[in-house]
Order: C-alpha cells, then sequence, then structure tokens
C-alpha cells in the first residue's frame, strides 16, 4: 500500500522577495522534486509545460546534474582564537577534503541511518550533532542552490523515499525513518513535503516519453537500496486520472551499489593488503591484522577513522611479524596517506568496466600505493551471489503479493548505476526478455519523476 503525503499551498504572496542581494519570483508551491540519495543526490524544476529543468552544481570546472550526498566538517582557530567549524557539502566537500593537508570529518551515507533507532548522533570536535542535523545542513545548500539557479523561492517539494529503508526491519521503522527525514526537510528552510516512492518517481520519468497505455515494473538501484513497483501508466492514466488501483505493488531491500562495492574490496583489495596474510607469534600463525581494520576499508569515510596511534601500533607490530611484510606496508600507506576516497573511485571504474567488458584491471596508483589486478566478471558475479539471490527473491515476492502474472507486464524500467551491472540486468532479461527491457539515467531519473509527479498534483489542486 502506497504512503501518500499531499501538500498545498499556504495562501496568496507578493510576486517576488529580495533574498541575499538576489530578485527572486515569488510562488508558494513549484513543482520541484528532490532525490535525496545515499550515494548521490538531484533537483529538478518541472514547468506548466511538462518541461523539466535539472539543477547543476559545479565541479572540476565543469556542471554535473549530480549531487554528492556528503558533508565535510573542519576545526579552526578563529583571529580571537575561539574553535569554530566550518562545514561543507556536495562536490565542493570533495574537493576541499582532498585538498586538505590536515583532514576534517567526512560523512557519507546518511540516509542509510535513517531507520536506526540507536544511531541518533555523532559527536564532532567535541560537539553533538544528531542526524537530523546533519542531513539538514547537505538539504539546506541543495535548496539555496535551487532558488539561485531556478530564480525562486524554494519551500515545497515532493521528495523521494526507498520502500524499505536500509536497516528497517518493519514498516514502522520506515514510518520512523521517513518522520526523520521530514524533519531534517523542516530543519532546512521547508514548510511542506510529500513523500513519493522512488521507483514510482521513476515511473513518471518513462511515462513522459511513451504514447500508449502500459503496465509497467519499475526497477531503481540506488546507493542503499533496490526499490520495485508495478503500476499503470501512460497518456490514458494521465487523462482520466490516476487512482489508488493503478499502484499494484512496491517492495524493496536494503542493499545495492555501496554493497556491491564493499564486496570487490573485501574479495579484490583489501587480500592485496594483507587481509588473508598470517604473522608469526610464539609456535603459532595468526592473522597479521585484526579483521575489523579491513572492514572500515569497504566504506571509504571510515577510513579516516583509523588514523589513530592505536592502529598505527597494532599496524606496526604487524609489519615486524608478517609473513608478507610488503603487503602490511601497503595497508598502512593506504591510511596514513588516507586514499579511501581514490580507493574507492578505483573500485567503481572497474566495476564500471565489468559492466562492458567480461575481464578488467583493477588499477590503483596514488601516493605511495601501485596496485595492478586483474579481476573477471565471472569473479564479481560470485563476489555478490547473496545480494543477487536477495534481490530475485524482492521480485517475486513483489508478484506473489500483488497476483500479477510476469507475462502482463509490457515494460521493465532500469534506473540507477547498478542497473547496468549485467548480473542485474539478467534477472530482469530472464523473467522478462531482454526486449521489453528499457534504462533510464542512472542519477537523474528519480528527481526528473518527482518534478512531474509535483506538477500533475499542482494540476489537481
Amino acid at each position: 500500500m502506497l504512503l501518500r503525503r499531499r501538500f498545498s499551498g499556504t495562501g496568496p504572496a507578493p510576486d517576488c522577495e529580495n533574498e541575499g542581494g538576489m530578485q527572486i519570483r515569488k510562488n508558494p508551491v513549484d513543482a520541484v522534486g528532490i532525490d535525496f540519495g545515499t550515494t548521490n543526490s538531484s533537483v529538478a524544476l518541472a514547468s506548466t509545460g511538462g518541461q523539466v529543468e535539472l539543477l547543476t552544481f559545479p565541479f572540476n570546472g565543469a556542471k554535473t546534474p549530480s549531487f554528492r550526498s556528503v558533508l565535510y566538517l573542519e576545526q579552526f582557530t578563529s583571529s580571537g582564537g575561539l574553535k569554530r567549524v566550518h562545514s561543507l557539502t556536495g562536490p565542493a566537500a570533495i574537493h576541499r577534503y582532498l585538498e586538505a593537508d590536515e583532514k576534517g570529518r567526512l560523512i557519507q551515507s546518511l540516509k542509510s541511518h535513517l531507520a536506526s533507532r540507536s544511531l541518533t548522533g555523532t559527536e564532532i570536535f567535541g560537539r553533538r550533532y544528531r542526524v537530523e542535523d546533519l542531513i539538514a545542513r547537505m538539504l539546506k545548500d541543495l535548496r539555496l542552490s535551487a532558488e539561485e539557479q531556478f530564480g525562486r523561492p524554494i519551500r515545497y517539494a515532493t521528495v523521494g523515499r526507498p520502500v524499505r529503508f536500509v536497516g528497517a526491519d518493519s514498516p514502522e521503522d520506515d514510518e520512523f525513518a521517513v518522520g526523520r527525514l521530514r524533519e531534517a526537510f523542516t530543519l532546512a528552510g521547508f514548510e511542506q513535503v510529500e513523500f513519493e516512492f522512488e521507483p514510482v518517481a521513476a515511473a513518471y520519468a518513462y511515462q513522459a516519453a511513451i504514447d500508449r497505455d502500459e503496465l509497467i515494473l519499475i526497477g531503481d538501484f540506488g546507493g542503499g537500496t533496490s526499490d520495485f513497483s508495478l503500476l499503470r501508466v501512460g497518456p490514458g492514466v494521465l487523462g482520466r486520472g490516476r487512482t489508488p488501483e493503478d499502484f499494484l505493488g512496491n517492495s524493496g531491500v536494503g542493499l545495492a551499489g555501496d554493497a556491491f562495492d564493499a564486496r570487490i574490496v573485501r574479495k579484490l583489495v583489501s587480500p592485496a593488503l594483507g587481509s588473508n596474510s598470517e604473522a608469526r607469534s610464539l609456535n603459532k600463525l595468526l592473522p597479521a591484522v585484526p579483521a575489523w581494520i579491513y572492514a572500515n576499508l569497504e566504506r571509504w569515510h571510515y577510513l579516516s577513522f583509523l588514523r589513530t596511534n592505536n592502529v598505527r601500533e597494532i599496524l606496526k607490530s604487524a609489519r615486524l611479524r608478517a609473513l608478507e611484510p610488503a603487503k602490511i606496508e601497503a595497508l598502512i600507506a593506504v591510511i596514513e596517506e588516507d586514499l579511501g576516497y581514490q580507493l574507492h573511485h578505483a573500485v567503481q571504474r572497474v566495476k564500471f568496466e565489468l559492466t562492458r567488458s567480461p575481464t578488467a584491471e583493477f588499477q590503483f596508483r596514488d601516493g605511495s600505493i601501485d596496485l595492478s589486478i586483474p579481476v573477471t566478471r565471472a569473479e564479481f558475479e560470485t563476489w555478490i551471489e547473496d545480494q543477487l539471490r536477495s534481490i530475485e527473491r524482492c521480485i517475486d515476492q513483489l508478484f506473489e503479493s500483488s497476483g500479477i502474472d510476469p507475462r502482463a507486464i509490457d515494460r521493465v524500467f532500469l534506473t540507477g548505476g547498478s542497473s547496468f551491472v549485467p548480473a542485474v540486468r539478467r534477472i530482469f532479461a530472464t523473467r522478462f526478455g531482454e526486449e521489453r527491457i528499457s534504462s533510464g539515467n542512472e542519477f537523474t531519473s528519480v528527481a526528473h519523476g518527482l518534478a512531474l509527479h509535483a506538477r500533475e498534483t499542482l494540476k489537481r489542486v
């Protein structure tokens, strides 16, 4: 059953207002869609004619519609001797983090913690921050950037949400996560939001390009979740008005691109850094390095947490006792030179190469590290077998619960970066046939659809 959040205007307003010296058109309700993702976020605005404009962000001298969902905080001493904290978000946060000699705190994947009742926040530079406050900091920059580019105040939005949040074990957990996300939007200056399932939003983007009604399966593969929806779309549906009967079912599982990346690190990268190495202790051979250190490699933003005196002593001792000291030396270099971002960029690059070729070369050359490791698509697919089976079960359960015959599906629309992984695509090709599969922009389809959905909603208000 779909969880709907409707919004409406709050009354008339002046034609324009001046904000920060910038003249902005005053419009109490705009068709704005925001896809706040685990890894990447995007924002779109739909005009009355249905045209969609994507918000863009400067990065490396160019413009990108993808906003990395990261927050970077660093501490500095003001001229008065007070300790202050400066924060950056998105592409600017990545740039500052990579340029800084003394690293601050880089935080990402905050969306994946929303369903956790035990993780309420974290301490940074001696101050406690709630998860909602940290997310709000990113959302505020998204709002301000949208206001600058679109030339109007942004106070209302249609916001994407996964069918099943990472770590959610019940519908109550999902509602708890939605409540926290709603609070973050409020803290960021939004007056009202409507939530829509991300795969349903992707369906709106797909619907804009078809000329007949269809029964479709949407698969949306994000950084933290894989979500699926069955629904009827098309010009006839729009013409008569969408009804609850057009939404036939939803399902989701809390894994996607990040889980695939973690498997590559665990199976390919960590062994090259000594995860399988042994060290001599008295008359025994034991693991050279504790497993928890390698677990931190699987999420690149955790790597900074390993730059402690305790870890340094552990690795120094391990290097002296290890049977393969060169691998431990390489691990030390990765940690000391804080190469987590660069390492995971190389991981994503080889994952992408394996979508196009049955073989690839993992290459990571940065600082004093030089790794070159051949890998095959077949190997990668064995590493992610558990995740693939979870996705298959999720799809099968969707059809069982909805009572829909898979043969009745007219089209399968896949979006999100992991939808291009051949093993993932094969799940759908086996069930529905390759000829029924279409793909959308991996980073912006959801935001595009959310904006179109917002425009459709406004027509009914």
